[in-house]
Formats: C-alpha cells, sequence, structure tokens
C-alpha cells in the first residue's frame, strides 16, 4: 500500500477562508477532482488525520468530517495500519451464460454485495408494459438500487416486477435476492432471461450514484427475465462501472 504525497496533497487540499463552503467539503470536493483526473490514484493511503490537521492548520474535527464525507459516499475506506485509504473498486471477472442476480455474482467473484435503496413504488407503465407485452393496466414493484461490491458502488439498477405473476413481491423487504425471493417465496420458476449489453457513458445520475466527477465508460444492460411458463415477470435496465468487470467468453 502506497501513500499519497503529504506536500503534493497538502497543496491541494489547502482549505480557502474566504468561502463560505465549509472547509470540510472544499476539501472533499477537492480530493473528489483529484481521484477524477488521476492525480490520486485509488488505492492510496492518506496522511494520518494528526498530520493533516497541522499542515492545513485545521481543527482535527475538520478532518474527522472531510473523511466521513468520503466514506459515506465510499470514496474513502478505513482499514488497519494503513488508516484512510481511497476506495479501490474490485475488478470482477464475472462468467455470462447463466441466470443469476447481482448478489449471486457478487459472491461467485468473492465479493461482498449489498444494496442501497433509492427508490421504492407500486406504478403502472405503459411503455414497460407493452416492452414485455402485459396489459397496460398492469402493476409493476418498481426498483431502483445502488448495488455495491465491498462497499464500492458497482451498478445502478431499475428493475420492474410484474406483480400480477408474483403478488408477493408487493410487501418485499428489497432484501437479499430478487430471484431467489421470486422462487422460494412467492413460488414462480424462472426458465431464462434475454441479456444484451451496450456501451455508453455514465449519465449525470450516474456520475453522482458512484462518485464521479466526469463521465465514465460504463456497460449498460437490458433484461427480460420469463418464467417457466414463457411470461416476463422482470424487465430491468443496469448501468454498470466499465473499470471493474472484464467479461470473458469461451467460444467454441
Amino acid at each position: 500500500m502506497t501513500s499519497v504525497d503529504s506536500d503534493f496533497l497538502i497543496e491541494r487540499l489547502a482549505p480557502d477562508r474566504t468561502l463560505a463552503e465549509p472547509v470540510y467539503k472544499q476539501m472533499a470536493r477537492r480530493m473528489r477532482a483529484l481521484l477524477a483526473s488521476g492525480a490520486v490514484p485509488q488505492g492510496q493511503s492518506l496522511p494520518a488525520e494528526r498530520i493533516l490537521a497541522e499542515r492545513l492548520n485545521i481543527s482535527r474535527t475538520t478532518v474527522r468530517r472531510f473523511f466521513e464525507e468520503l466514506r459515506q459516499s465510499n470514496e474513502l475506506v478505513t482499514g488497519g495500519r494503513s488508516g484512510a485509504v481511497i476506495a479501490r473498486p474490485p475488478t470482477l471477472y464475472p462468467a455470462l451464460g447463466k441466470l443469476k442476480g447481482f448478489t449471486s455474482e457478487m459472491r461467485e467473484c468473492g465479493v461482498e454485495p449489498s444494496t442501497r435503496l433509492l427508490e421504492r413504488a407500486v406504478v403502472q407503465d405503459r411503455t414497460i408494459a407493452s416492452m414485455i407485452n402485459a396489459p397496460s393496466t398492469t402493476r409493476f414493484l418498481k426498483l431502483v438500487r445502488l448495488r455495491l461490491g465491498d462497499g464500492a458502488p458497482m451498478s445502478r439498477e431499475t428493475a420492474w416486477y410484474n406483480l400480477s405473476l408474483a403478488p408477493d413481491l408487493e410487501v418485499w423487504n428489497v432484501e437479499g435476492s430478487a430471484y431467489h425471493h421470486i422462487q422460494h417465496v412467492c413460488g414462480v420458476r424462472l426458465m431464462d432471461a434475454d441479456q444484451s449489453i451496450e456501451a455508453v457513458l455514465s449519465s449525470p445520475v450516474e456520475c453522482e450514484a458512484f462518485g464521479l466527477d466526469k463521465p465514465l465508460p460504463c456497460l449498460l444492460f437490458k433484461r427480460r427475465t420469463r418464467t417457466i411458463s414463457g411470461q416476463i415477470v422482470e424487465y430491468a435496465e443496469g448501468v454498470f462501472r466499465g473499470d471493474t468487470y472484464i467479461y470473458h467468453l469461451k467460444l467454441t
């Protein structure tokens, strides 16, 4: 584990005391700019709290708030002797060709999955209904979720679940795997899914979710999941960080 050059960092994090913006927020904003530009690589350890406070002539409380600001957006982790470390999203090598959700995929890659629920609503959506050949009055459970691996944001996903096929999803607490809940709680057997992958740039909403200051190449997944009877129970779109996913296919 290497450390960021203290002199370099102090020069760029030094607060502008003429600004109304709180010092810890100034520091967080500047650190994000350094990360986005590559000037401070991910995986680097930061100077100790005491050193930052002394060199910047600020209180240790302000440094703690700066660290906490970055922790809350999963841009900083704390562990062991390395102290505060700029979070490095894991690199994943998932296998394609098997119907599985984010939770299962992360665990197969040896990464601990977690989810931050951004939106949950029961809706009627004529566009989605048309896409899955369902009546326009179909009710869906719509979920917008930020999916994380080892605490780092990996994807932002929007999914619509057909409540006419799996009505018990309406009271699901959105914990664990949706596929597991559909099959083992709702009693709906899944058959397969059609999935496409496109190259895109992250949108402003996705940049905010991933803690980015500028767009990043991403992978856009679109998936239609069918039950054993051939009806579509899920339509999902997810944008995955392009710097973390490497897909390998075996061609025969």
